[in-house]
């Protein structure tokens, strides 16, 4: 872990681009065109690299949301995007793919900027993720159609009968600050291959590369309306779209906490709703394993992105006969997780996303020793500028501590022991989440018997975290409600008519 002490922790200078775009002045994207927000409030953007301010954008004020939803709103009833034909939906929405993919190098930088995420690791997950979500979906706009269904009760020919597939209207769609982009495209695209419009609201703390986002939107040819992008607060404006009466659905990306919330106020108005809520999802290393592929394996699924992935390996049980094994694996591993800022070329790891969450992971850090958990490695901060944290690993818990029941979304991992198939899937199940899970065996029988017995929306075997845009994505339990990518993707976007014409 020495490396950790040598590394450099000054941000590196900036690009033209990236600082052209920073000076631009707060606005809103609303109805295609950039407006002033009606009461002037806005936020600070922080670099986590070194906690500088480096801009500001709107903090929308709840005018600023009804305006939004108005122009959406006046786009989805006259018809002006759902009623083109599929085939130019979707040649827009390639587009708009082709648009990001030719600024992908600018859009990396912003999200290292903003989040604190290595600008390579943009680069090669974010920025092609974002754009394999718009042309996955762009495909379906020209795919989505119902069925013609002959009745049970009724005699051949009495009615003709048939289903039919509609947008469900204006979506309310609020993303979380760990993949911005990635998460930012991940909504829209299914909203706009089924014919929906929308508001996208970016997380508070990382609002650029929506922004971004929306110039291509603009330059893309999306009729105006259509994509409305606005900043703001979580408890302001994110509560206005929410709760606003002209919302037909909510897509929410975030914490249990606030999608709980979220969930309770829609239902007042019955709006459509899926949330992709948290995880503490459990890294399984069975005795078969080769520990030197393996304990790499279990410290990436913690160690990416910081710890600040909703289905991060935060609880990693190895078993009794190789735990030792593994836990020096995962401490040898970790060096190549050691954070540097966020456009240091070599890094692999940045810092946490803000002050908030590095006095966060630090309490829980703190908590778990009060309550006798032991640090394998990490558990500190290796310099007062910037929001880092090493990589961390707490060994000697058990199931009562707060680390290994709540979600820290940090890089701090729980080793546990097991000593059987049964015993390991009784724990990975103790827990109210249920997003992700690996498995780590050589053995298929127990591979399978194991995915079949633990809760949750996507089981890995041999690896982690891989998500595919085809493959639908979501949790169990409090981990959210219903799910996102494939063709399950699009269904949330969509209502579902019968009609039955008696003949």
């Amino acid at each position: 872990m020495n490396e950790m002490t040598t590394v450099s922790y000054e941000q590196l200078p900036y690009s033209a681009a990236a600082q052209a775009f920073l000076a631009r002045q707060p606005r809103l994207f609303i109805n295609n065109e950039w407006v002033e927000s009606s009461e002037g409030a806005t936020i600070a953007v922080e670099d986590p690299s070194s906690g500088k301010i480096v801009t500001r954008v709107v903090d929308a004020s709840n005018r600023d949301v009804d305006r939004a939803v108005a122009a959406a709103r006046a786009a989805f009833d006259d018809g002006r995007w759902s009623n083109l034909p599929p085939m130019v939906r979707e040649r827009t929405m390639n587009r708009l793919a082709d648009l990001i993919e030719a600024h992908a190098d600018e859009f990396a930088e912003l999200e290292a900027i903003d989040n604190g995420k290595p600008k390579g690791m943009a680069g090669a997950v974010d920025i092609p993720g974002a754009i394999s979500q718009i042309r996955f979906m762009a495909g379906w706009a020209s795919k989505v159609g119902g069925d013609t269904n002959a009745p049970y009760t009724m005699p051949a020919g009495l009615v003709f009968s048939y289903t039919t597939k509609e947008p469900v209207g204006v979506c309310a769609q609020i993303v979380p600050w760990n993949f911005p982009l990635l998460m930012a495209c991940l909504k829209i695209a299914p909203a706009l291959a089924a014919g929906c419009t929308l508001v996208l609201k970016p997380a508070e703390q990382t609002s650029l590369t929506a922004l971004r986002l929306a110039d291509m939107v603009a330059e893309a040819g999306f009729p105006a309306g259509v994509v409305n992008i606005i900043t703001g607060n979580g408890h302001t404006a994110g509560d206005r779209m929410v709760r606003h009466p002209d919302v037909d659905k909510v897509a929410f990306t975030g914490s249990t906490e606030i999608g709980k919330l979220i969930n309770k106020n829609a239902t007042d108005s019955m709006k459509r709703v899926t949330l992709e809520l948290g995880g503490k999802s459990p890294v399984v290393v069975m005795p078969d394993v080769d520990v030197a592929t393996a304990a790499p394996g279990a410290a990436g699924a913690i160690f990416f992105n910081s710890g600040q992935v909703c289905v991060a390996g935060s609880r990693l049980f190895a078993h009794k006969s190789i735990f030792d094994q593994v836990i020096e694996g995962v401490a040898e591993a970790s060096a190549f997780w050691a954070p540097r800022p966020s456009l240091d070329p070599a890094g692999h790891s940045g810092p946490l996303v803000s002050k908030e969450q590095f006095d966060r992971v630090m309490g829980y850090i703190e908590a778990g020793k009060r309550d006798g958990a032991s640090v394998a490695i990490g558990g500190d901060a290796p310099t007062a500028d910037g929001y880092y944290v090493n990589p961390t690993v707490l060994v000697n818990v058990n199931p009562q501590m707060s680390v290994v029941r709540e979600e820290i979304f940090g890089p701090v991992v729980v080793a546990q022991r097991f000593e059987d198939l049964d015993e390991v899937a009784k724990m990975a199940n103790d827990t109210c989440f249920g997003l992700g899970a690996g498995i780590w065996t050589k053995d298929v029988s127990a591979m399978h018997r194991l995915a079949s017995r633990i809760k949750s929306g996507t089981v890995w075997g041999n690896c982690h975290a891989m998500i595919d845009t085809a493959l639908p994505f979501g949790g169990y339990k409090e981990s959210g409600i219903g799910r996102e990518q494939g063709r399950a993707g699009i269904e949330a976007y969509l209502e579902t008519k019968t009609v039955i014409i008696q003949l």
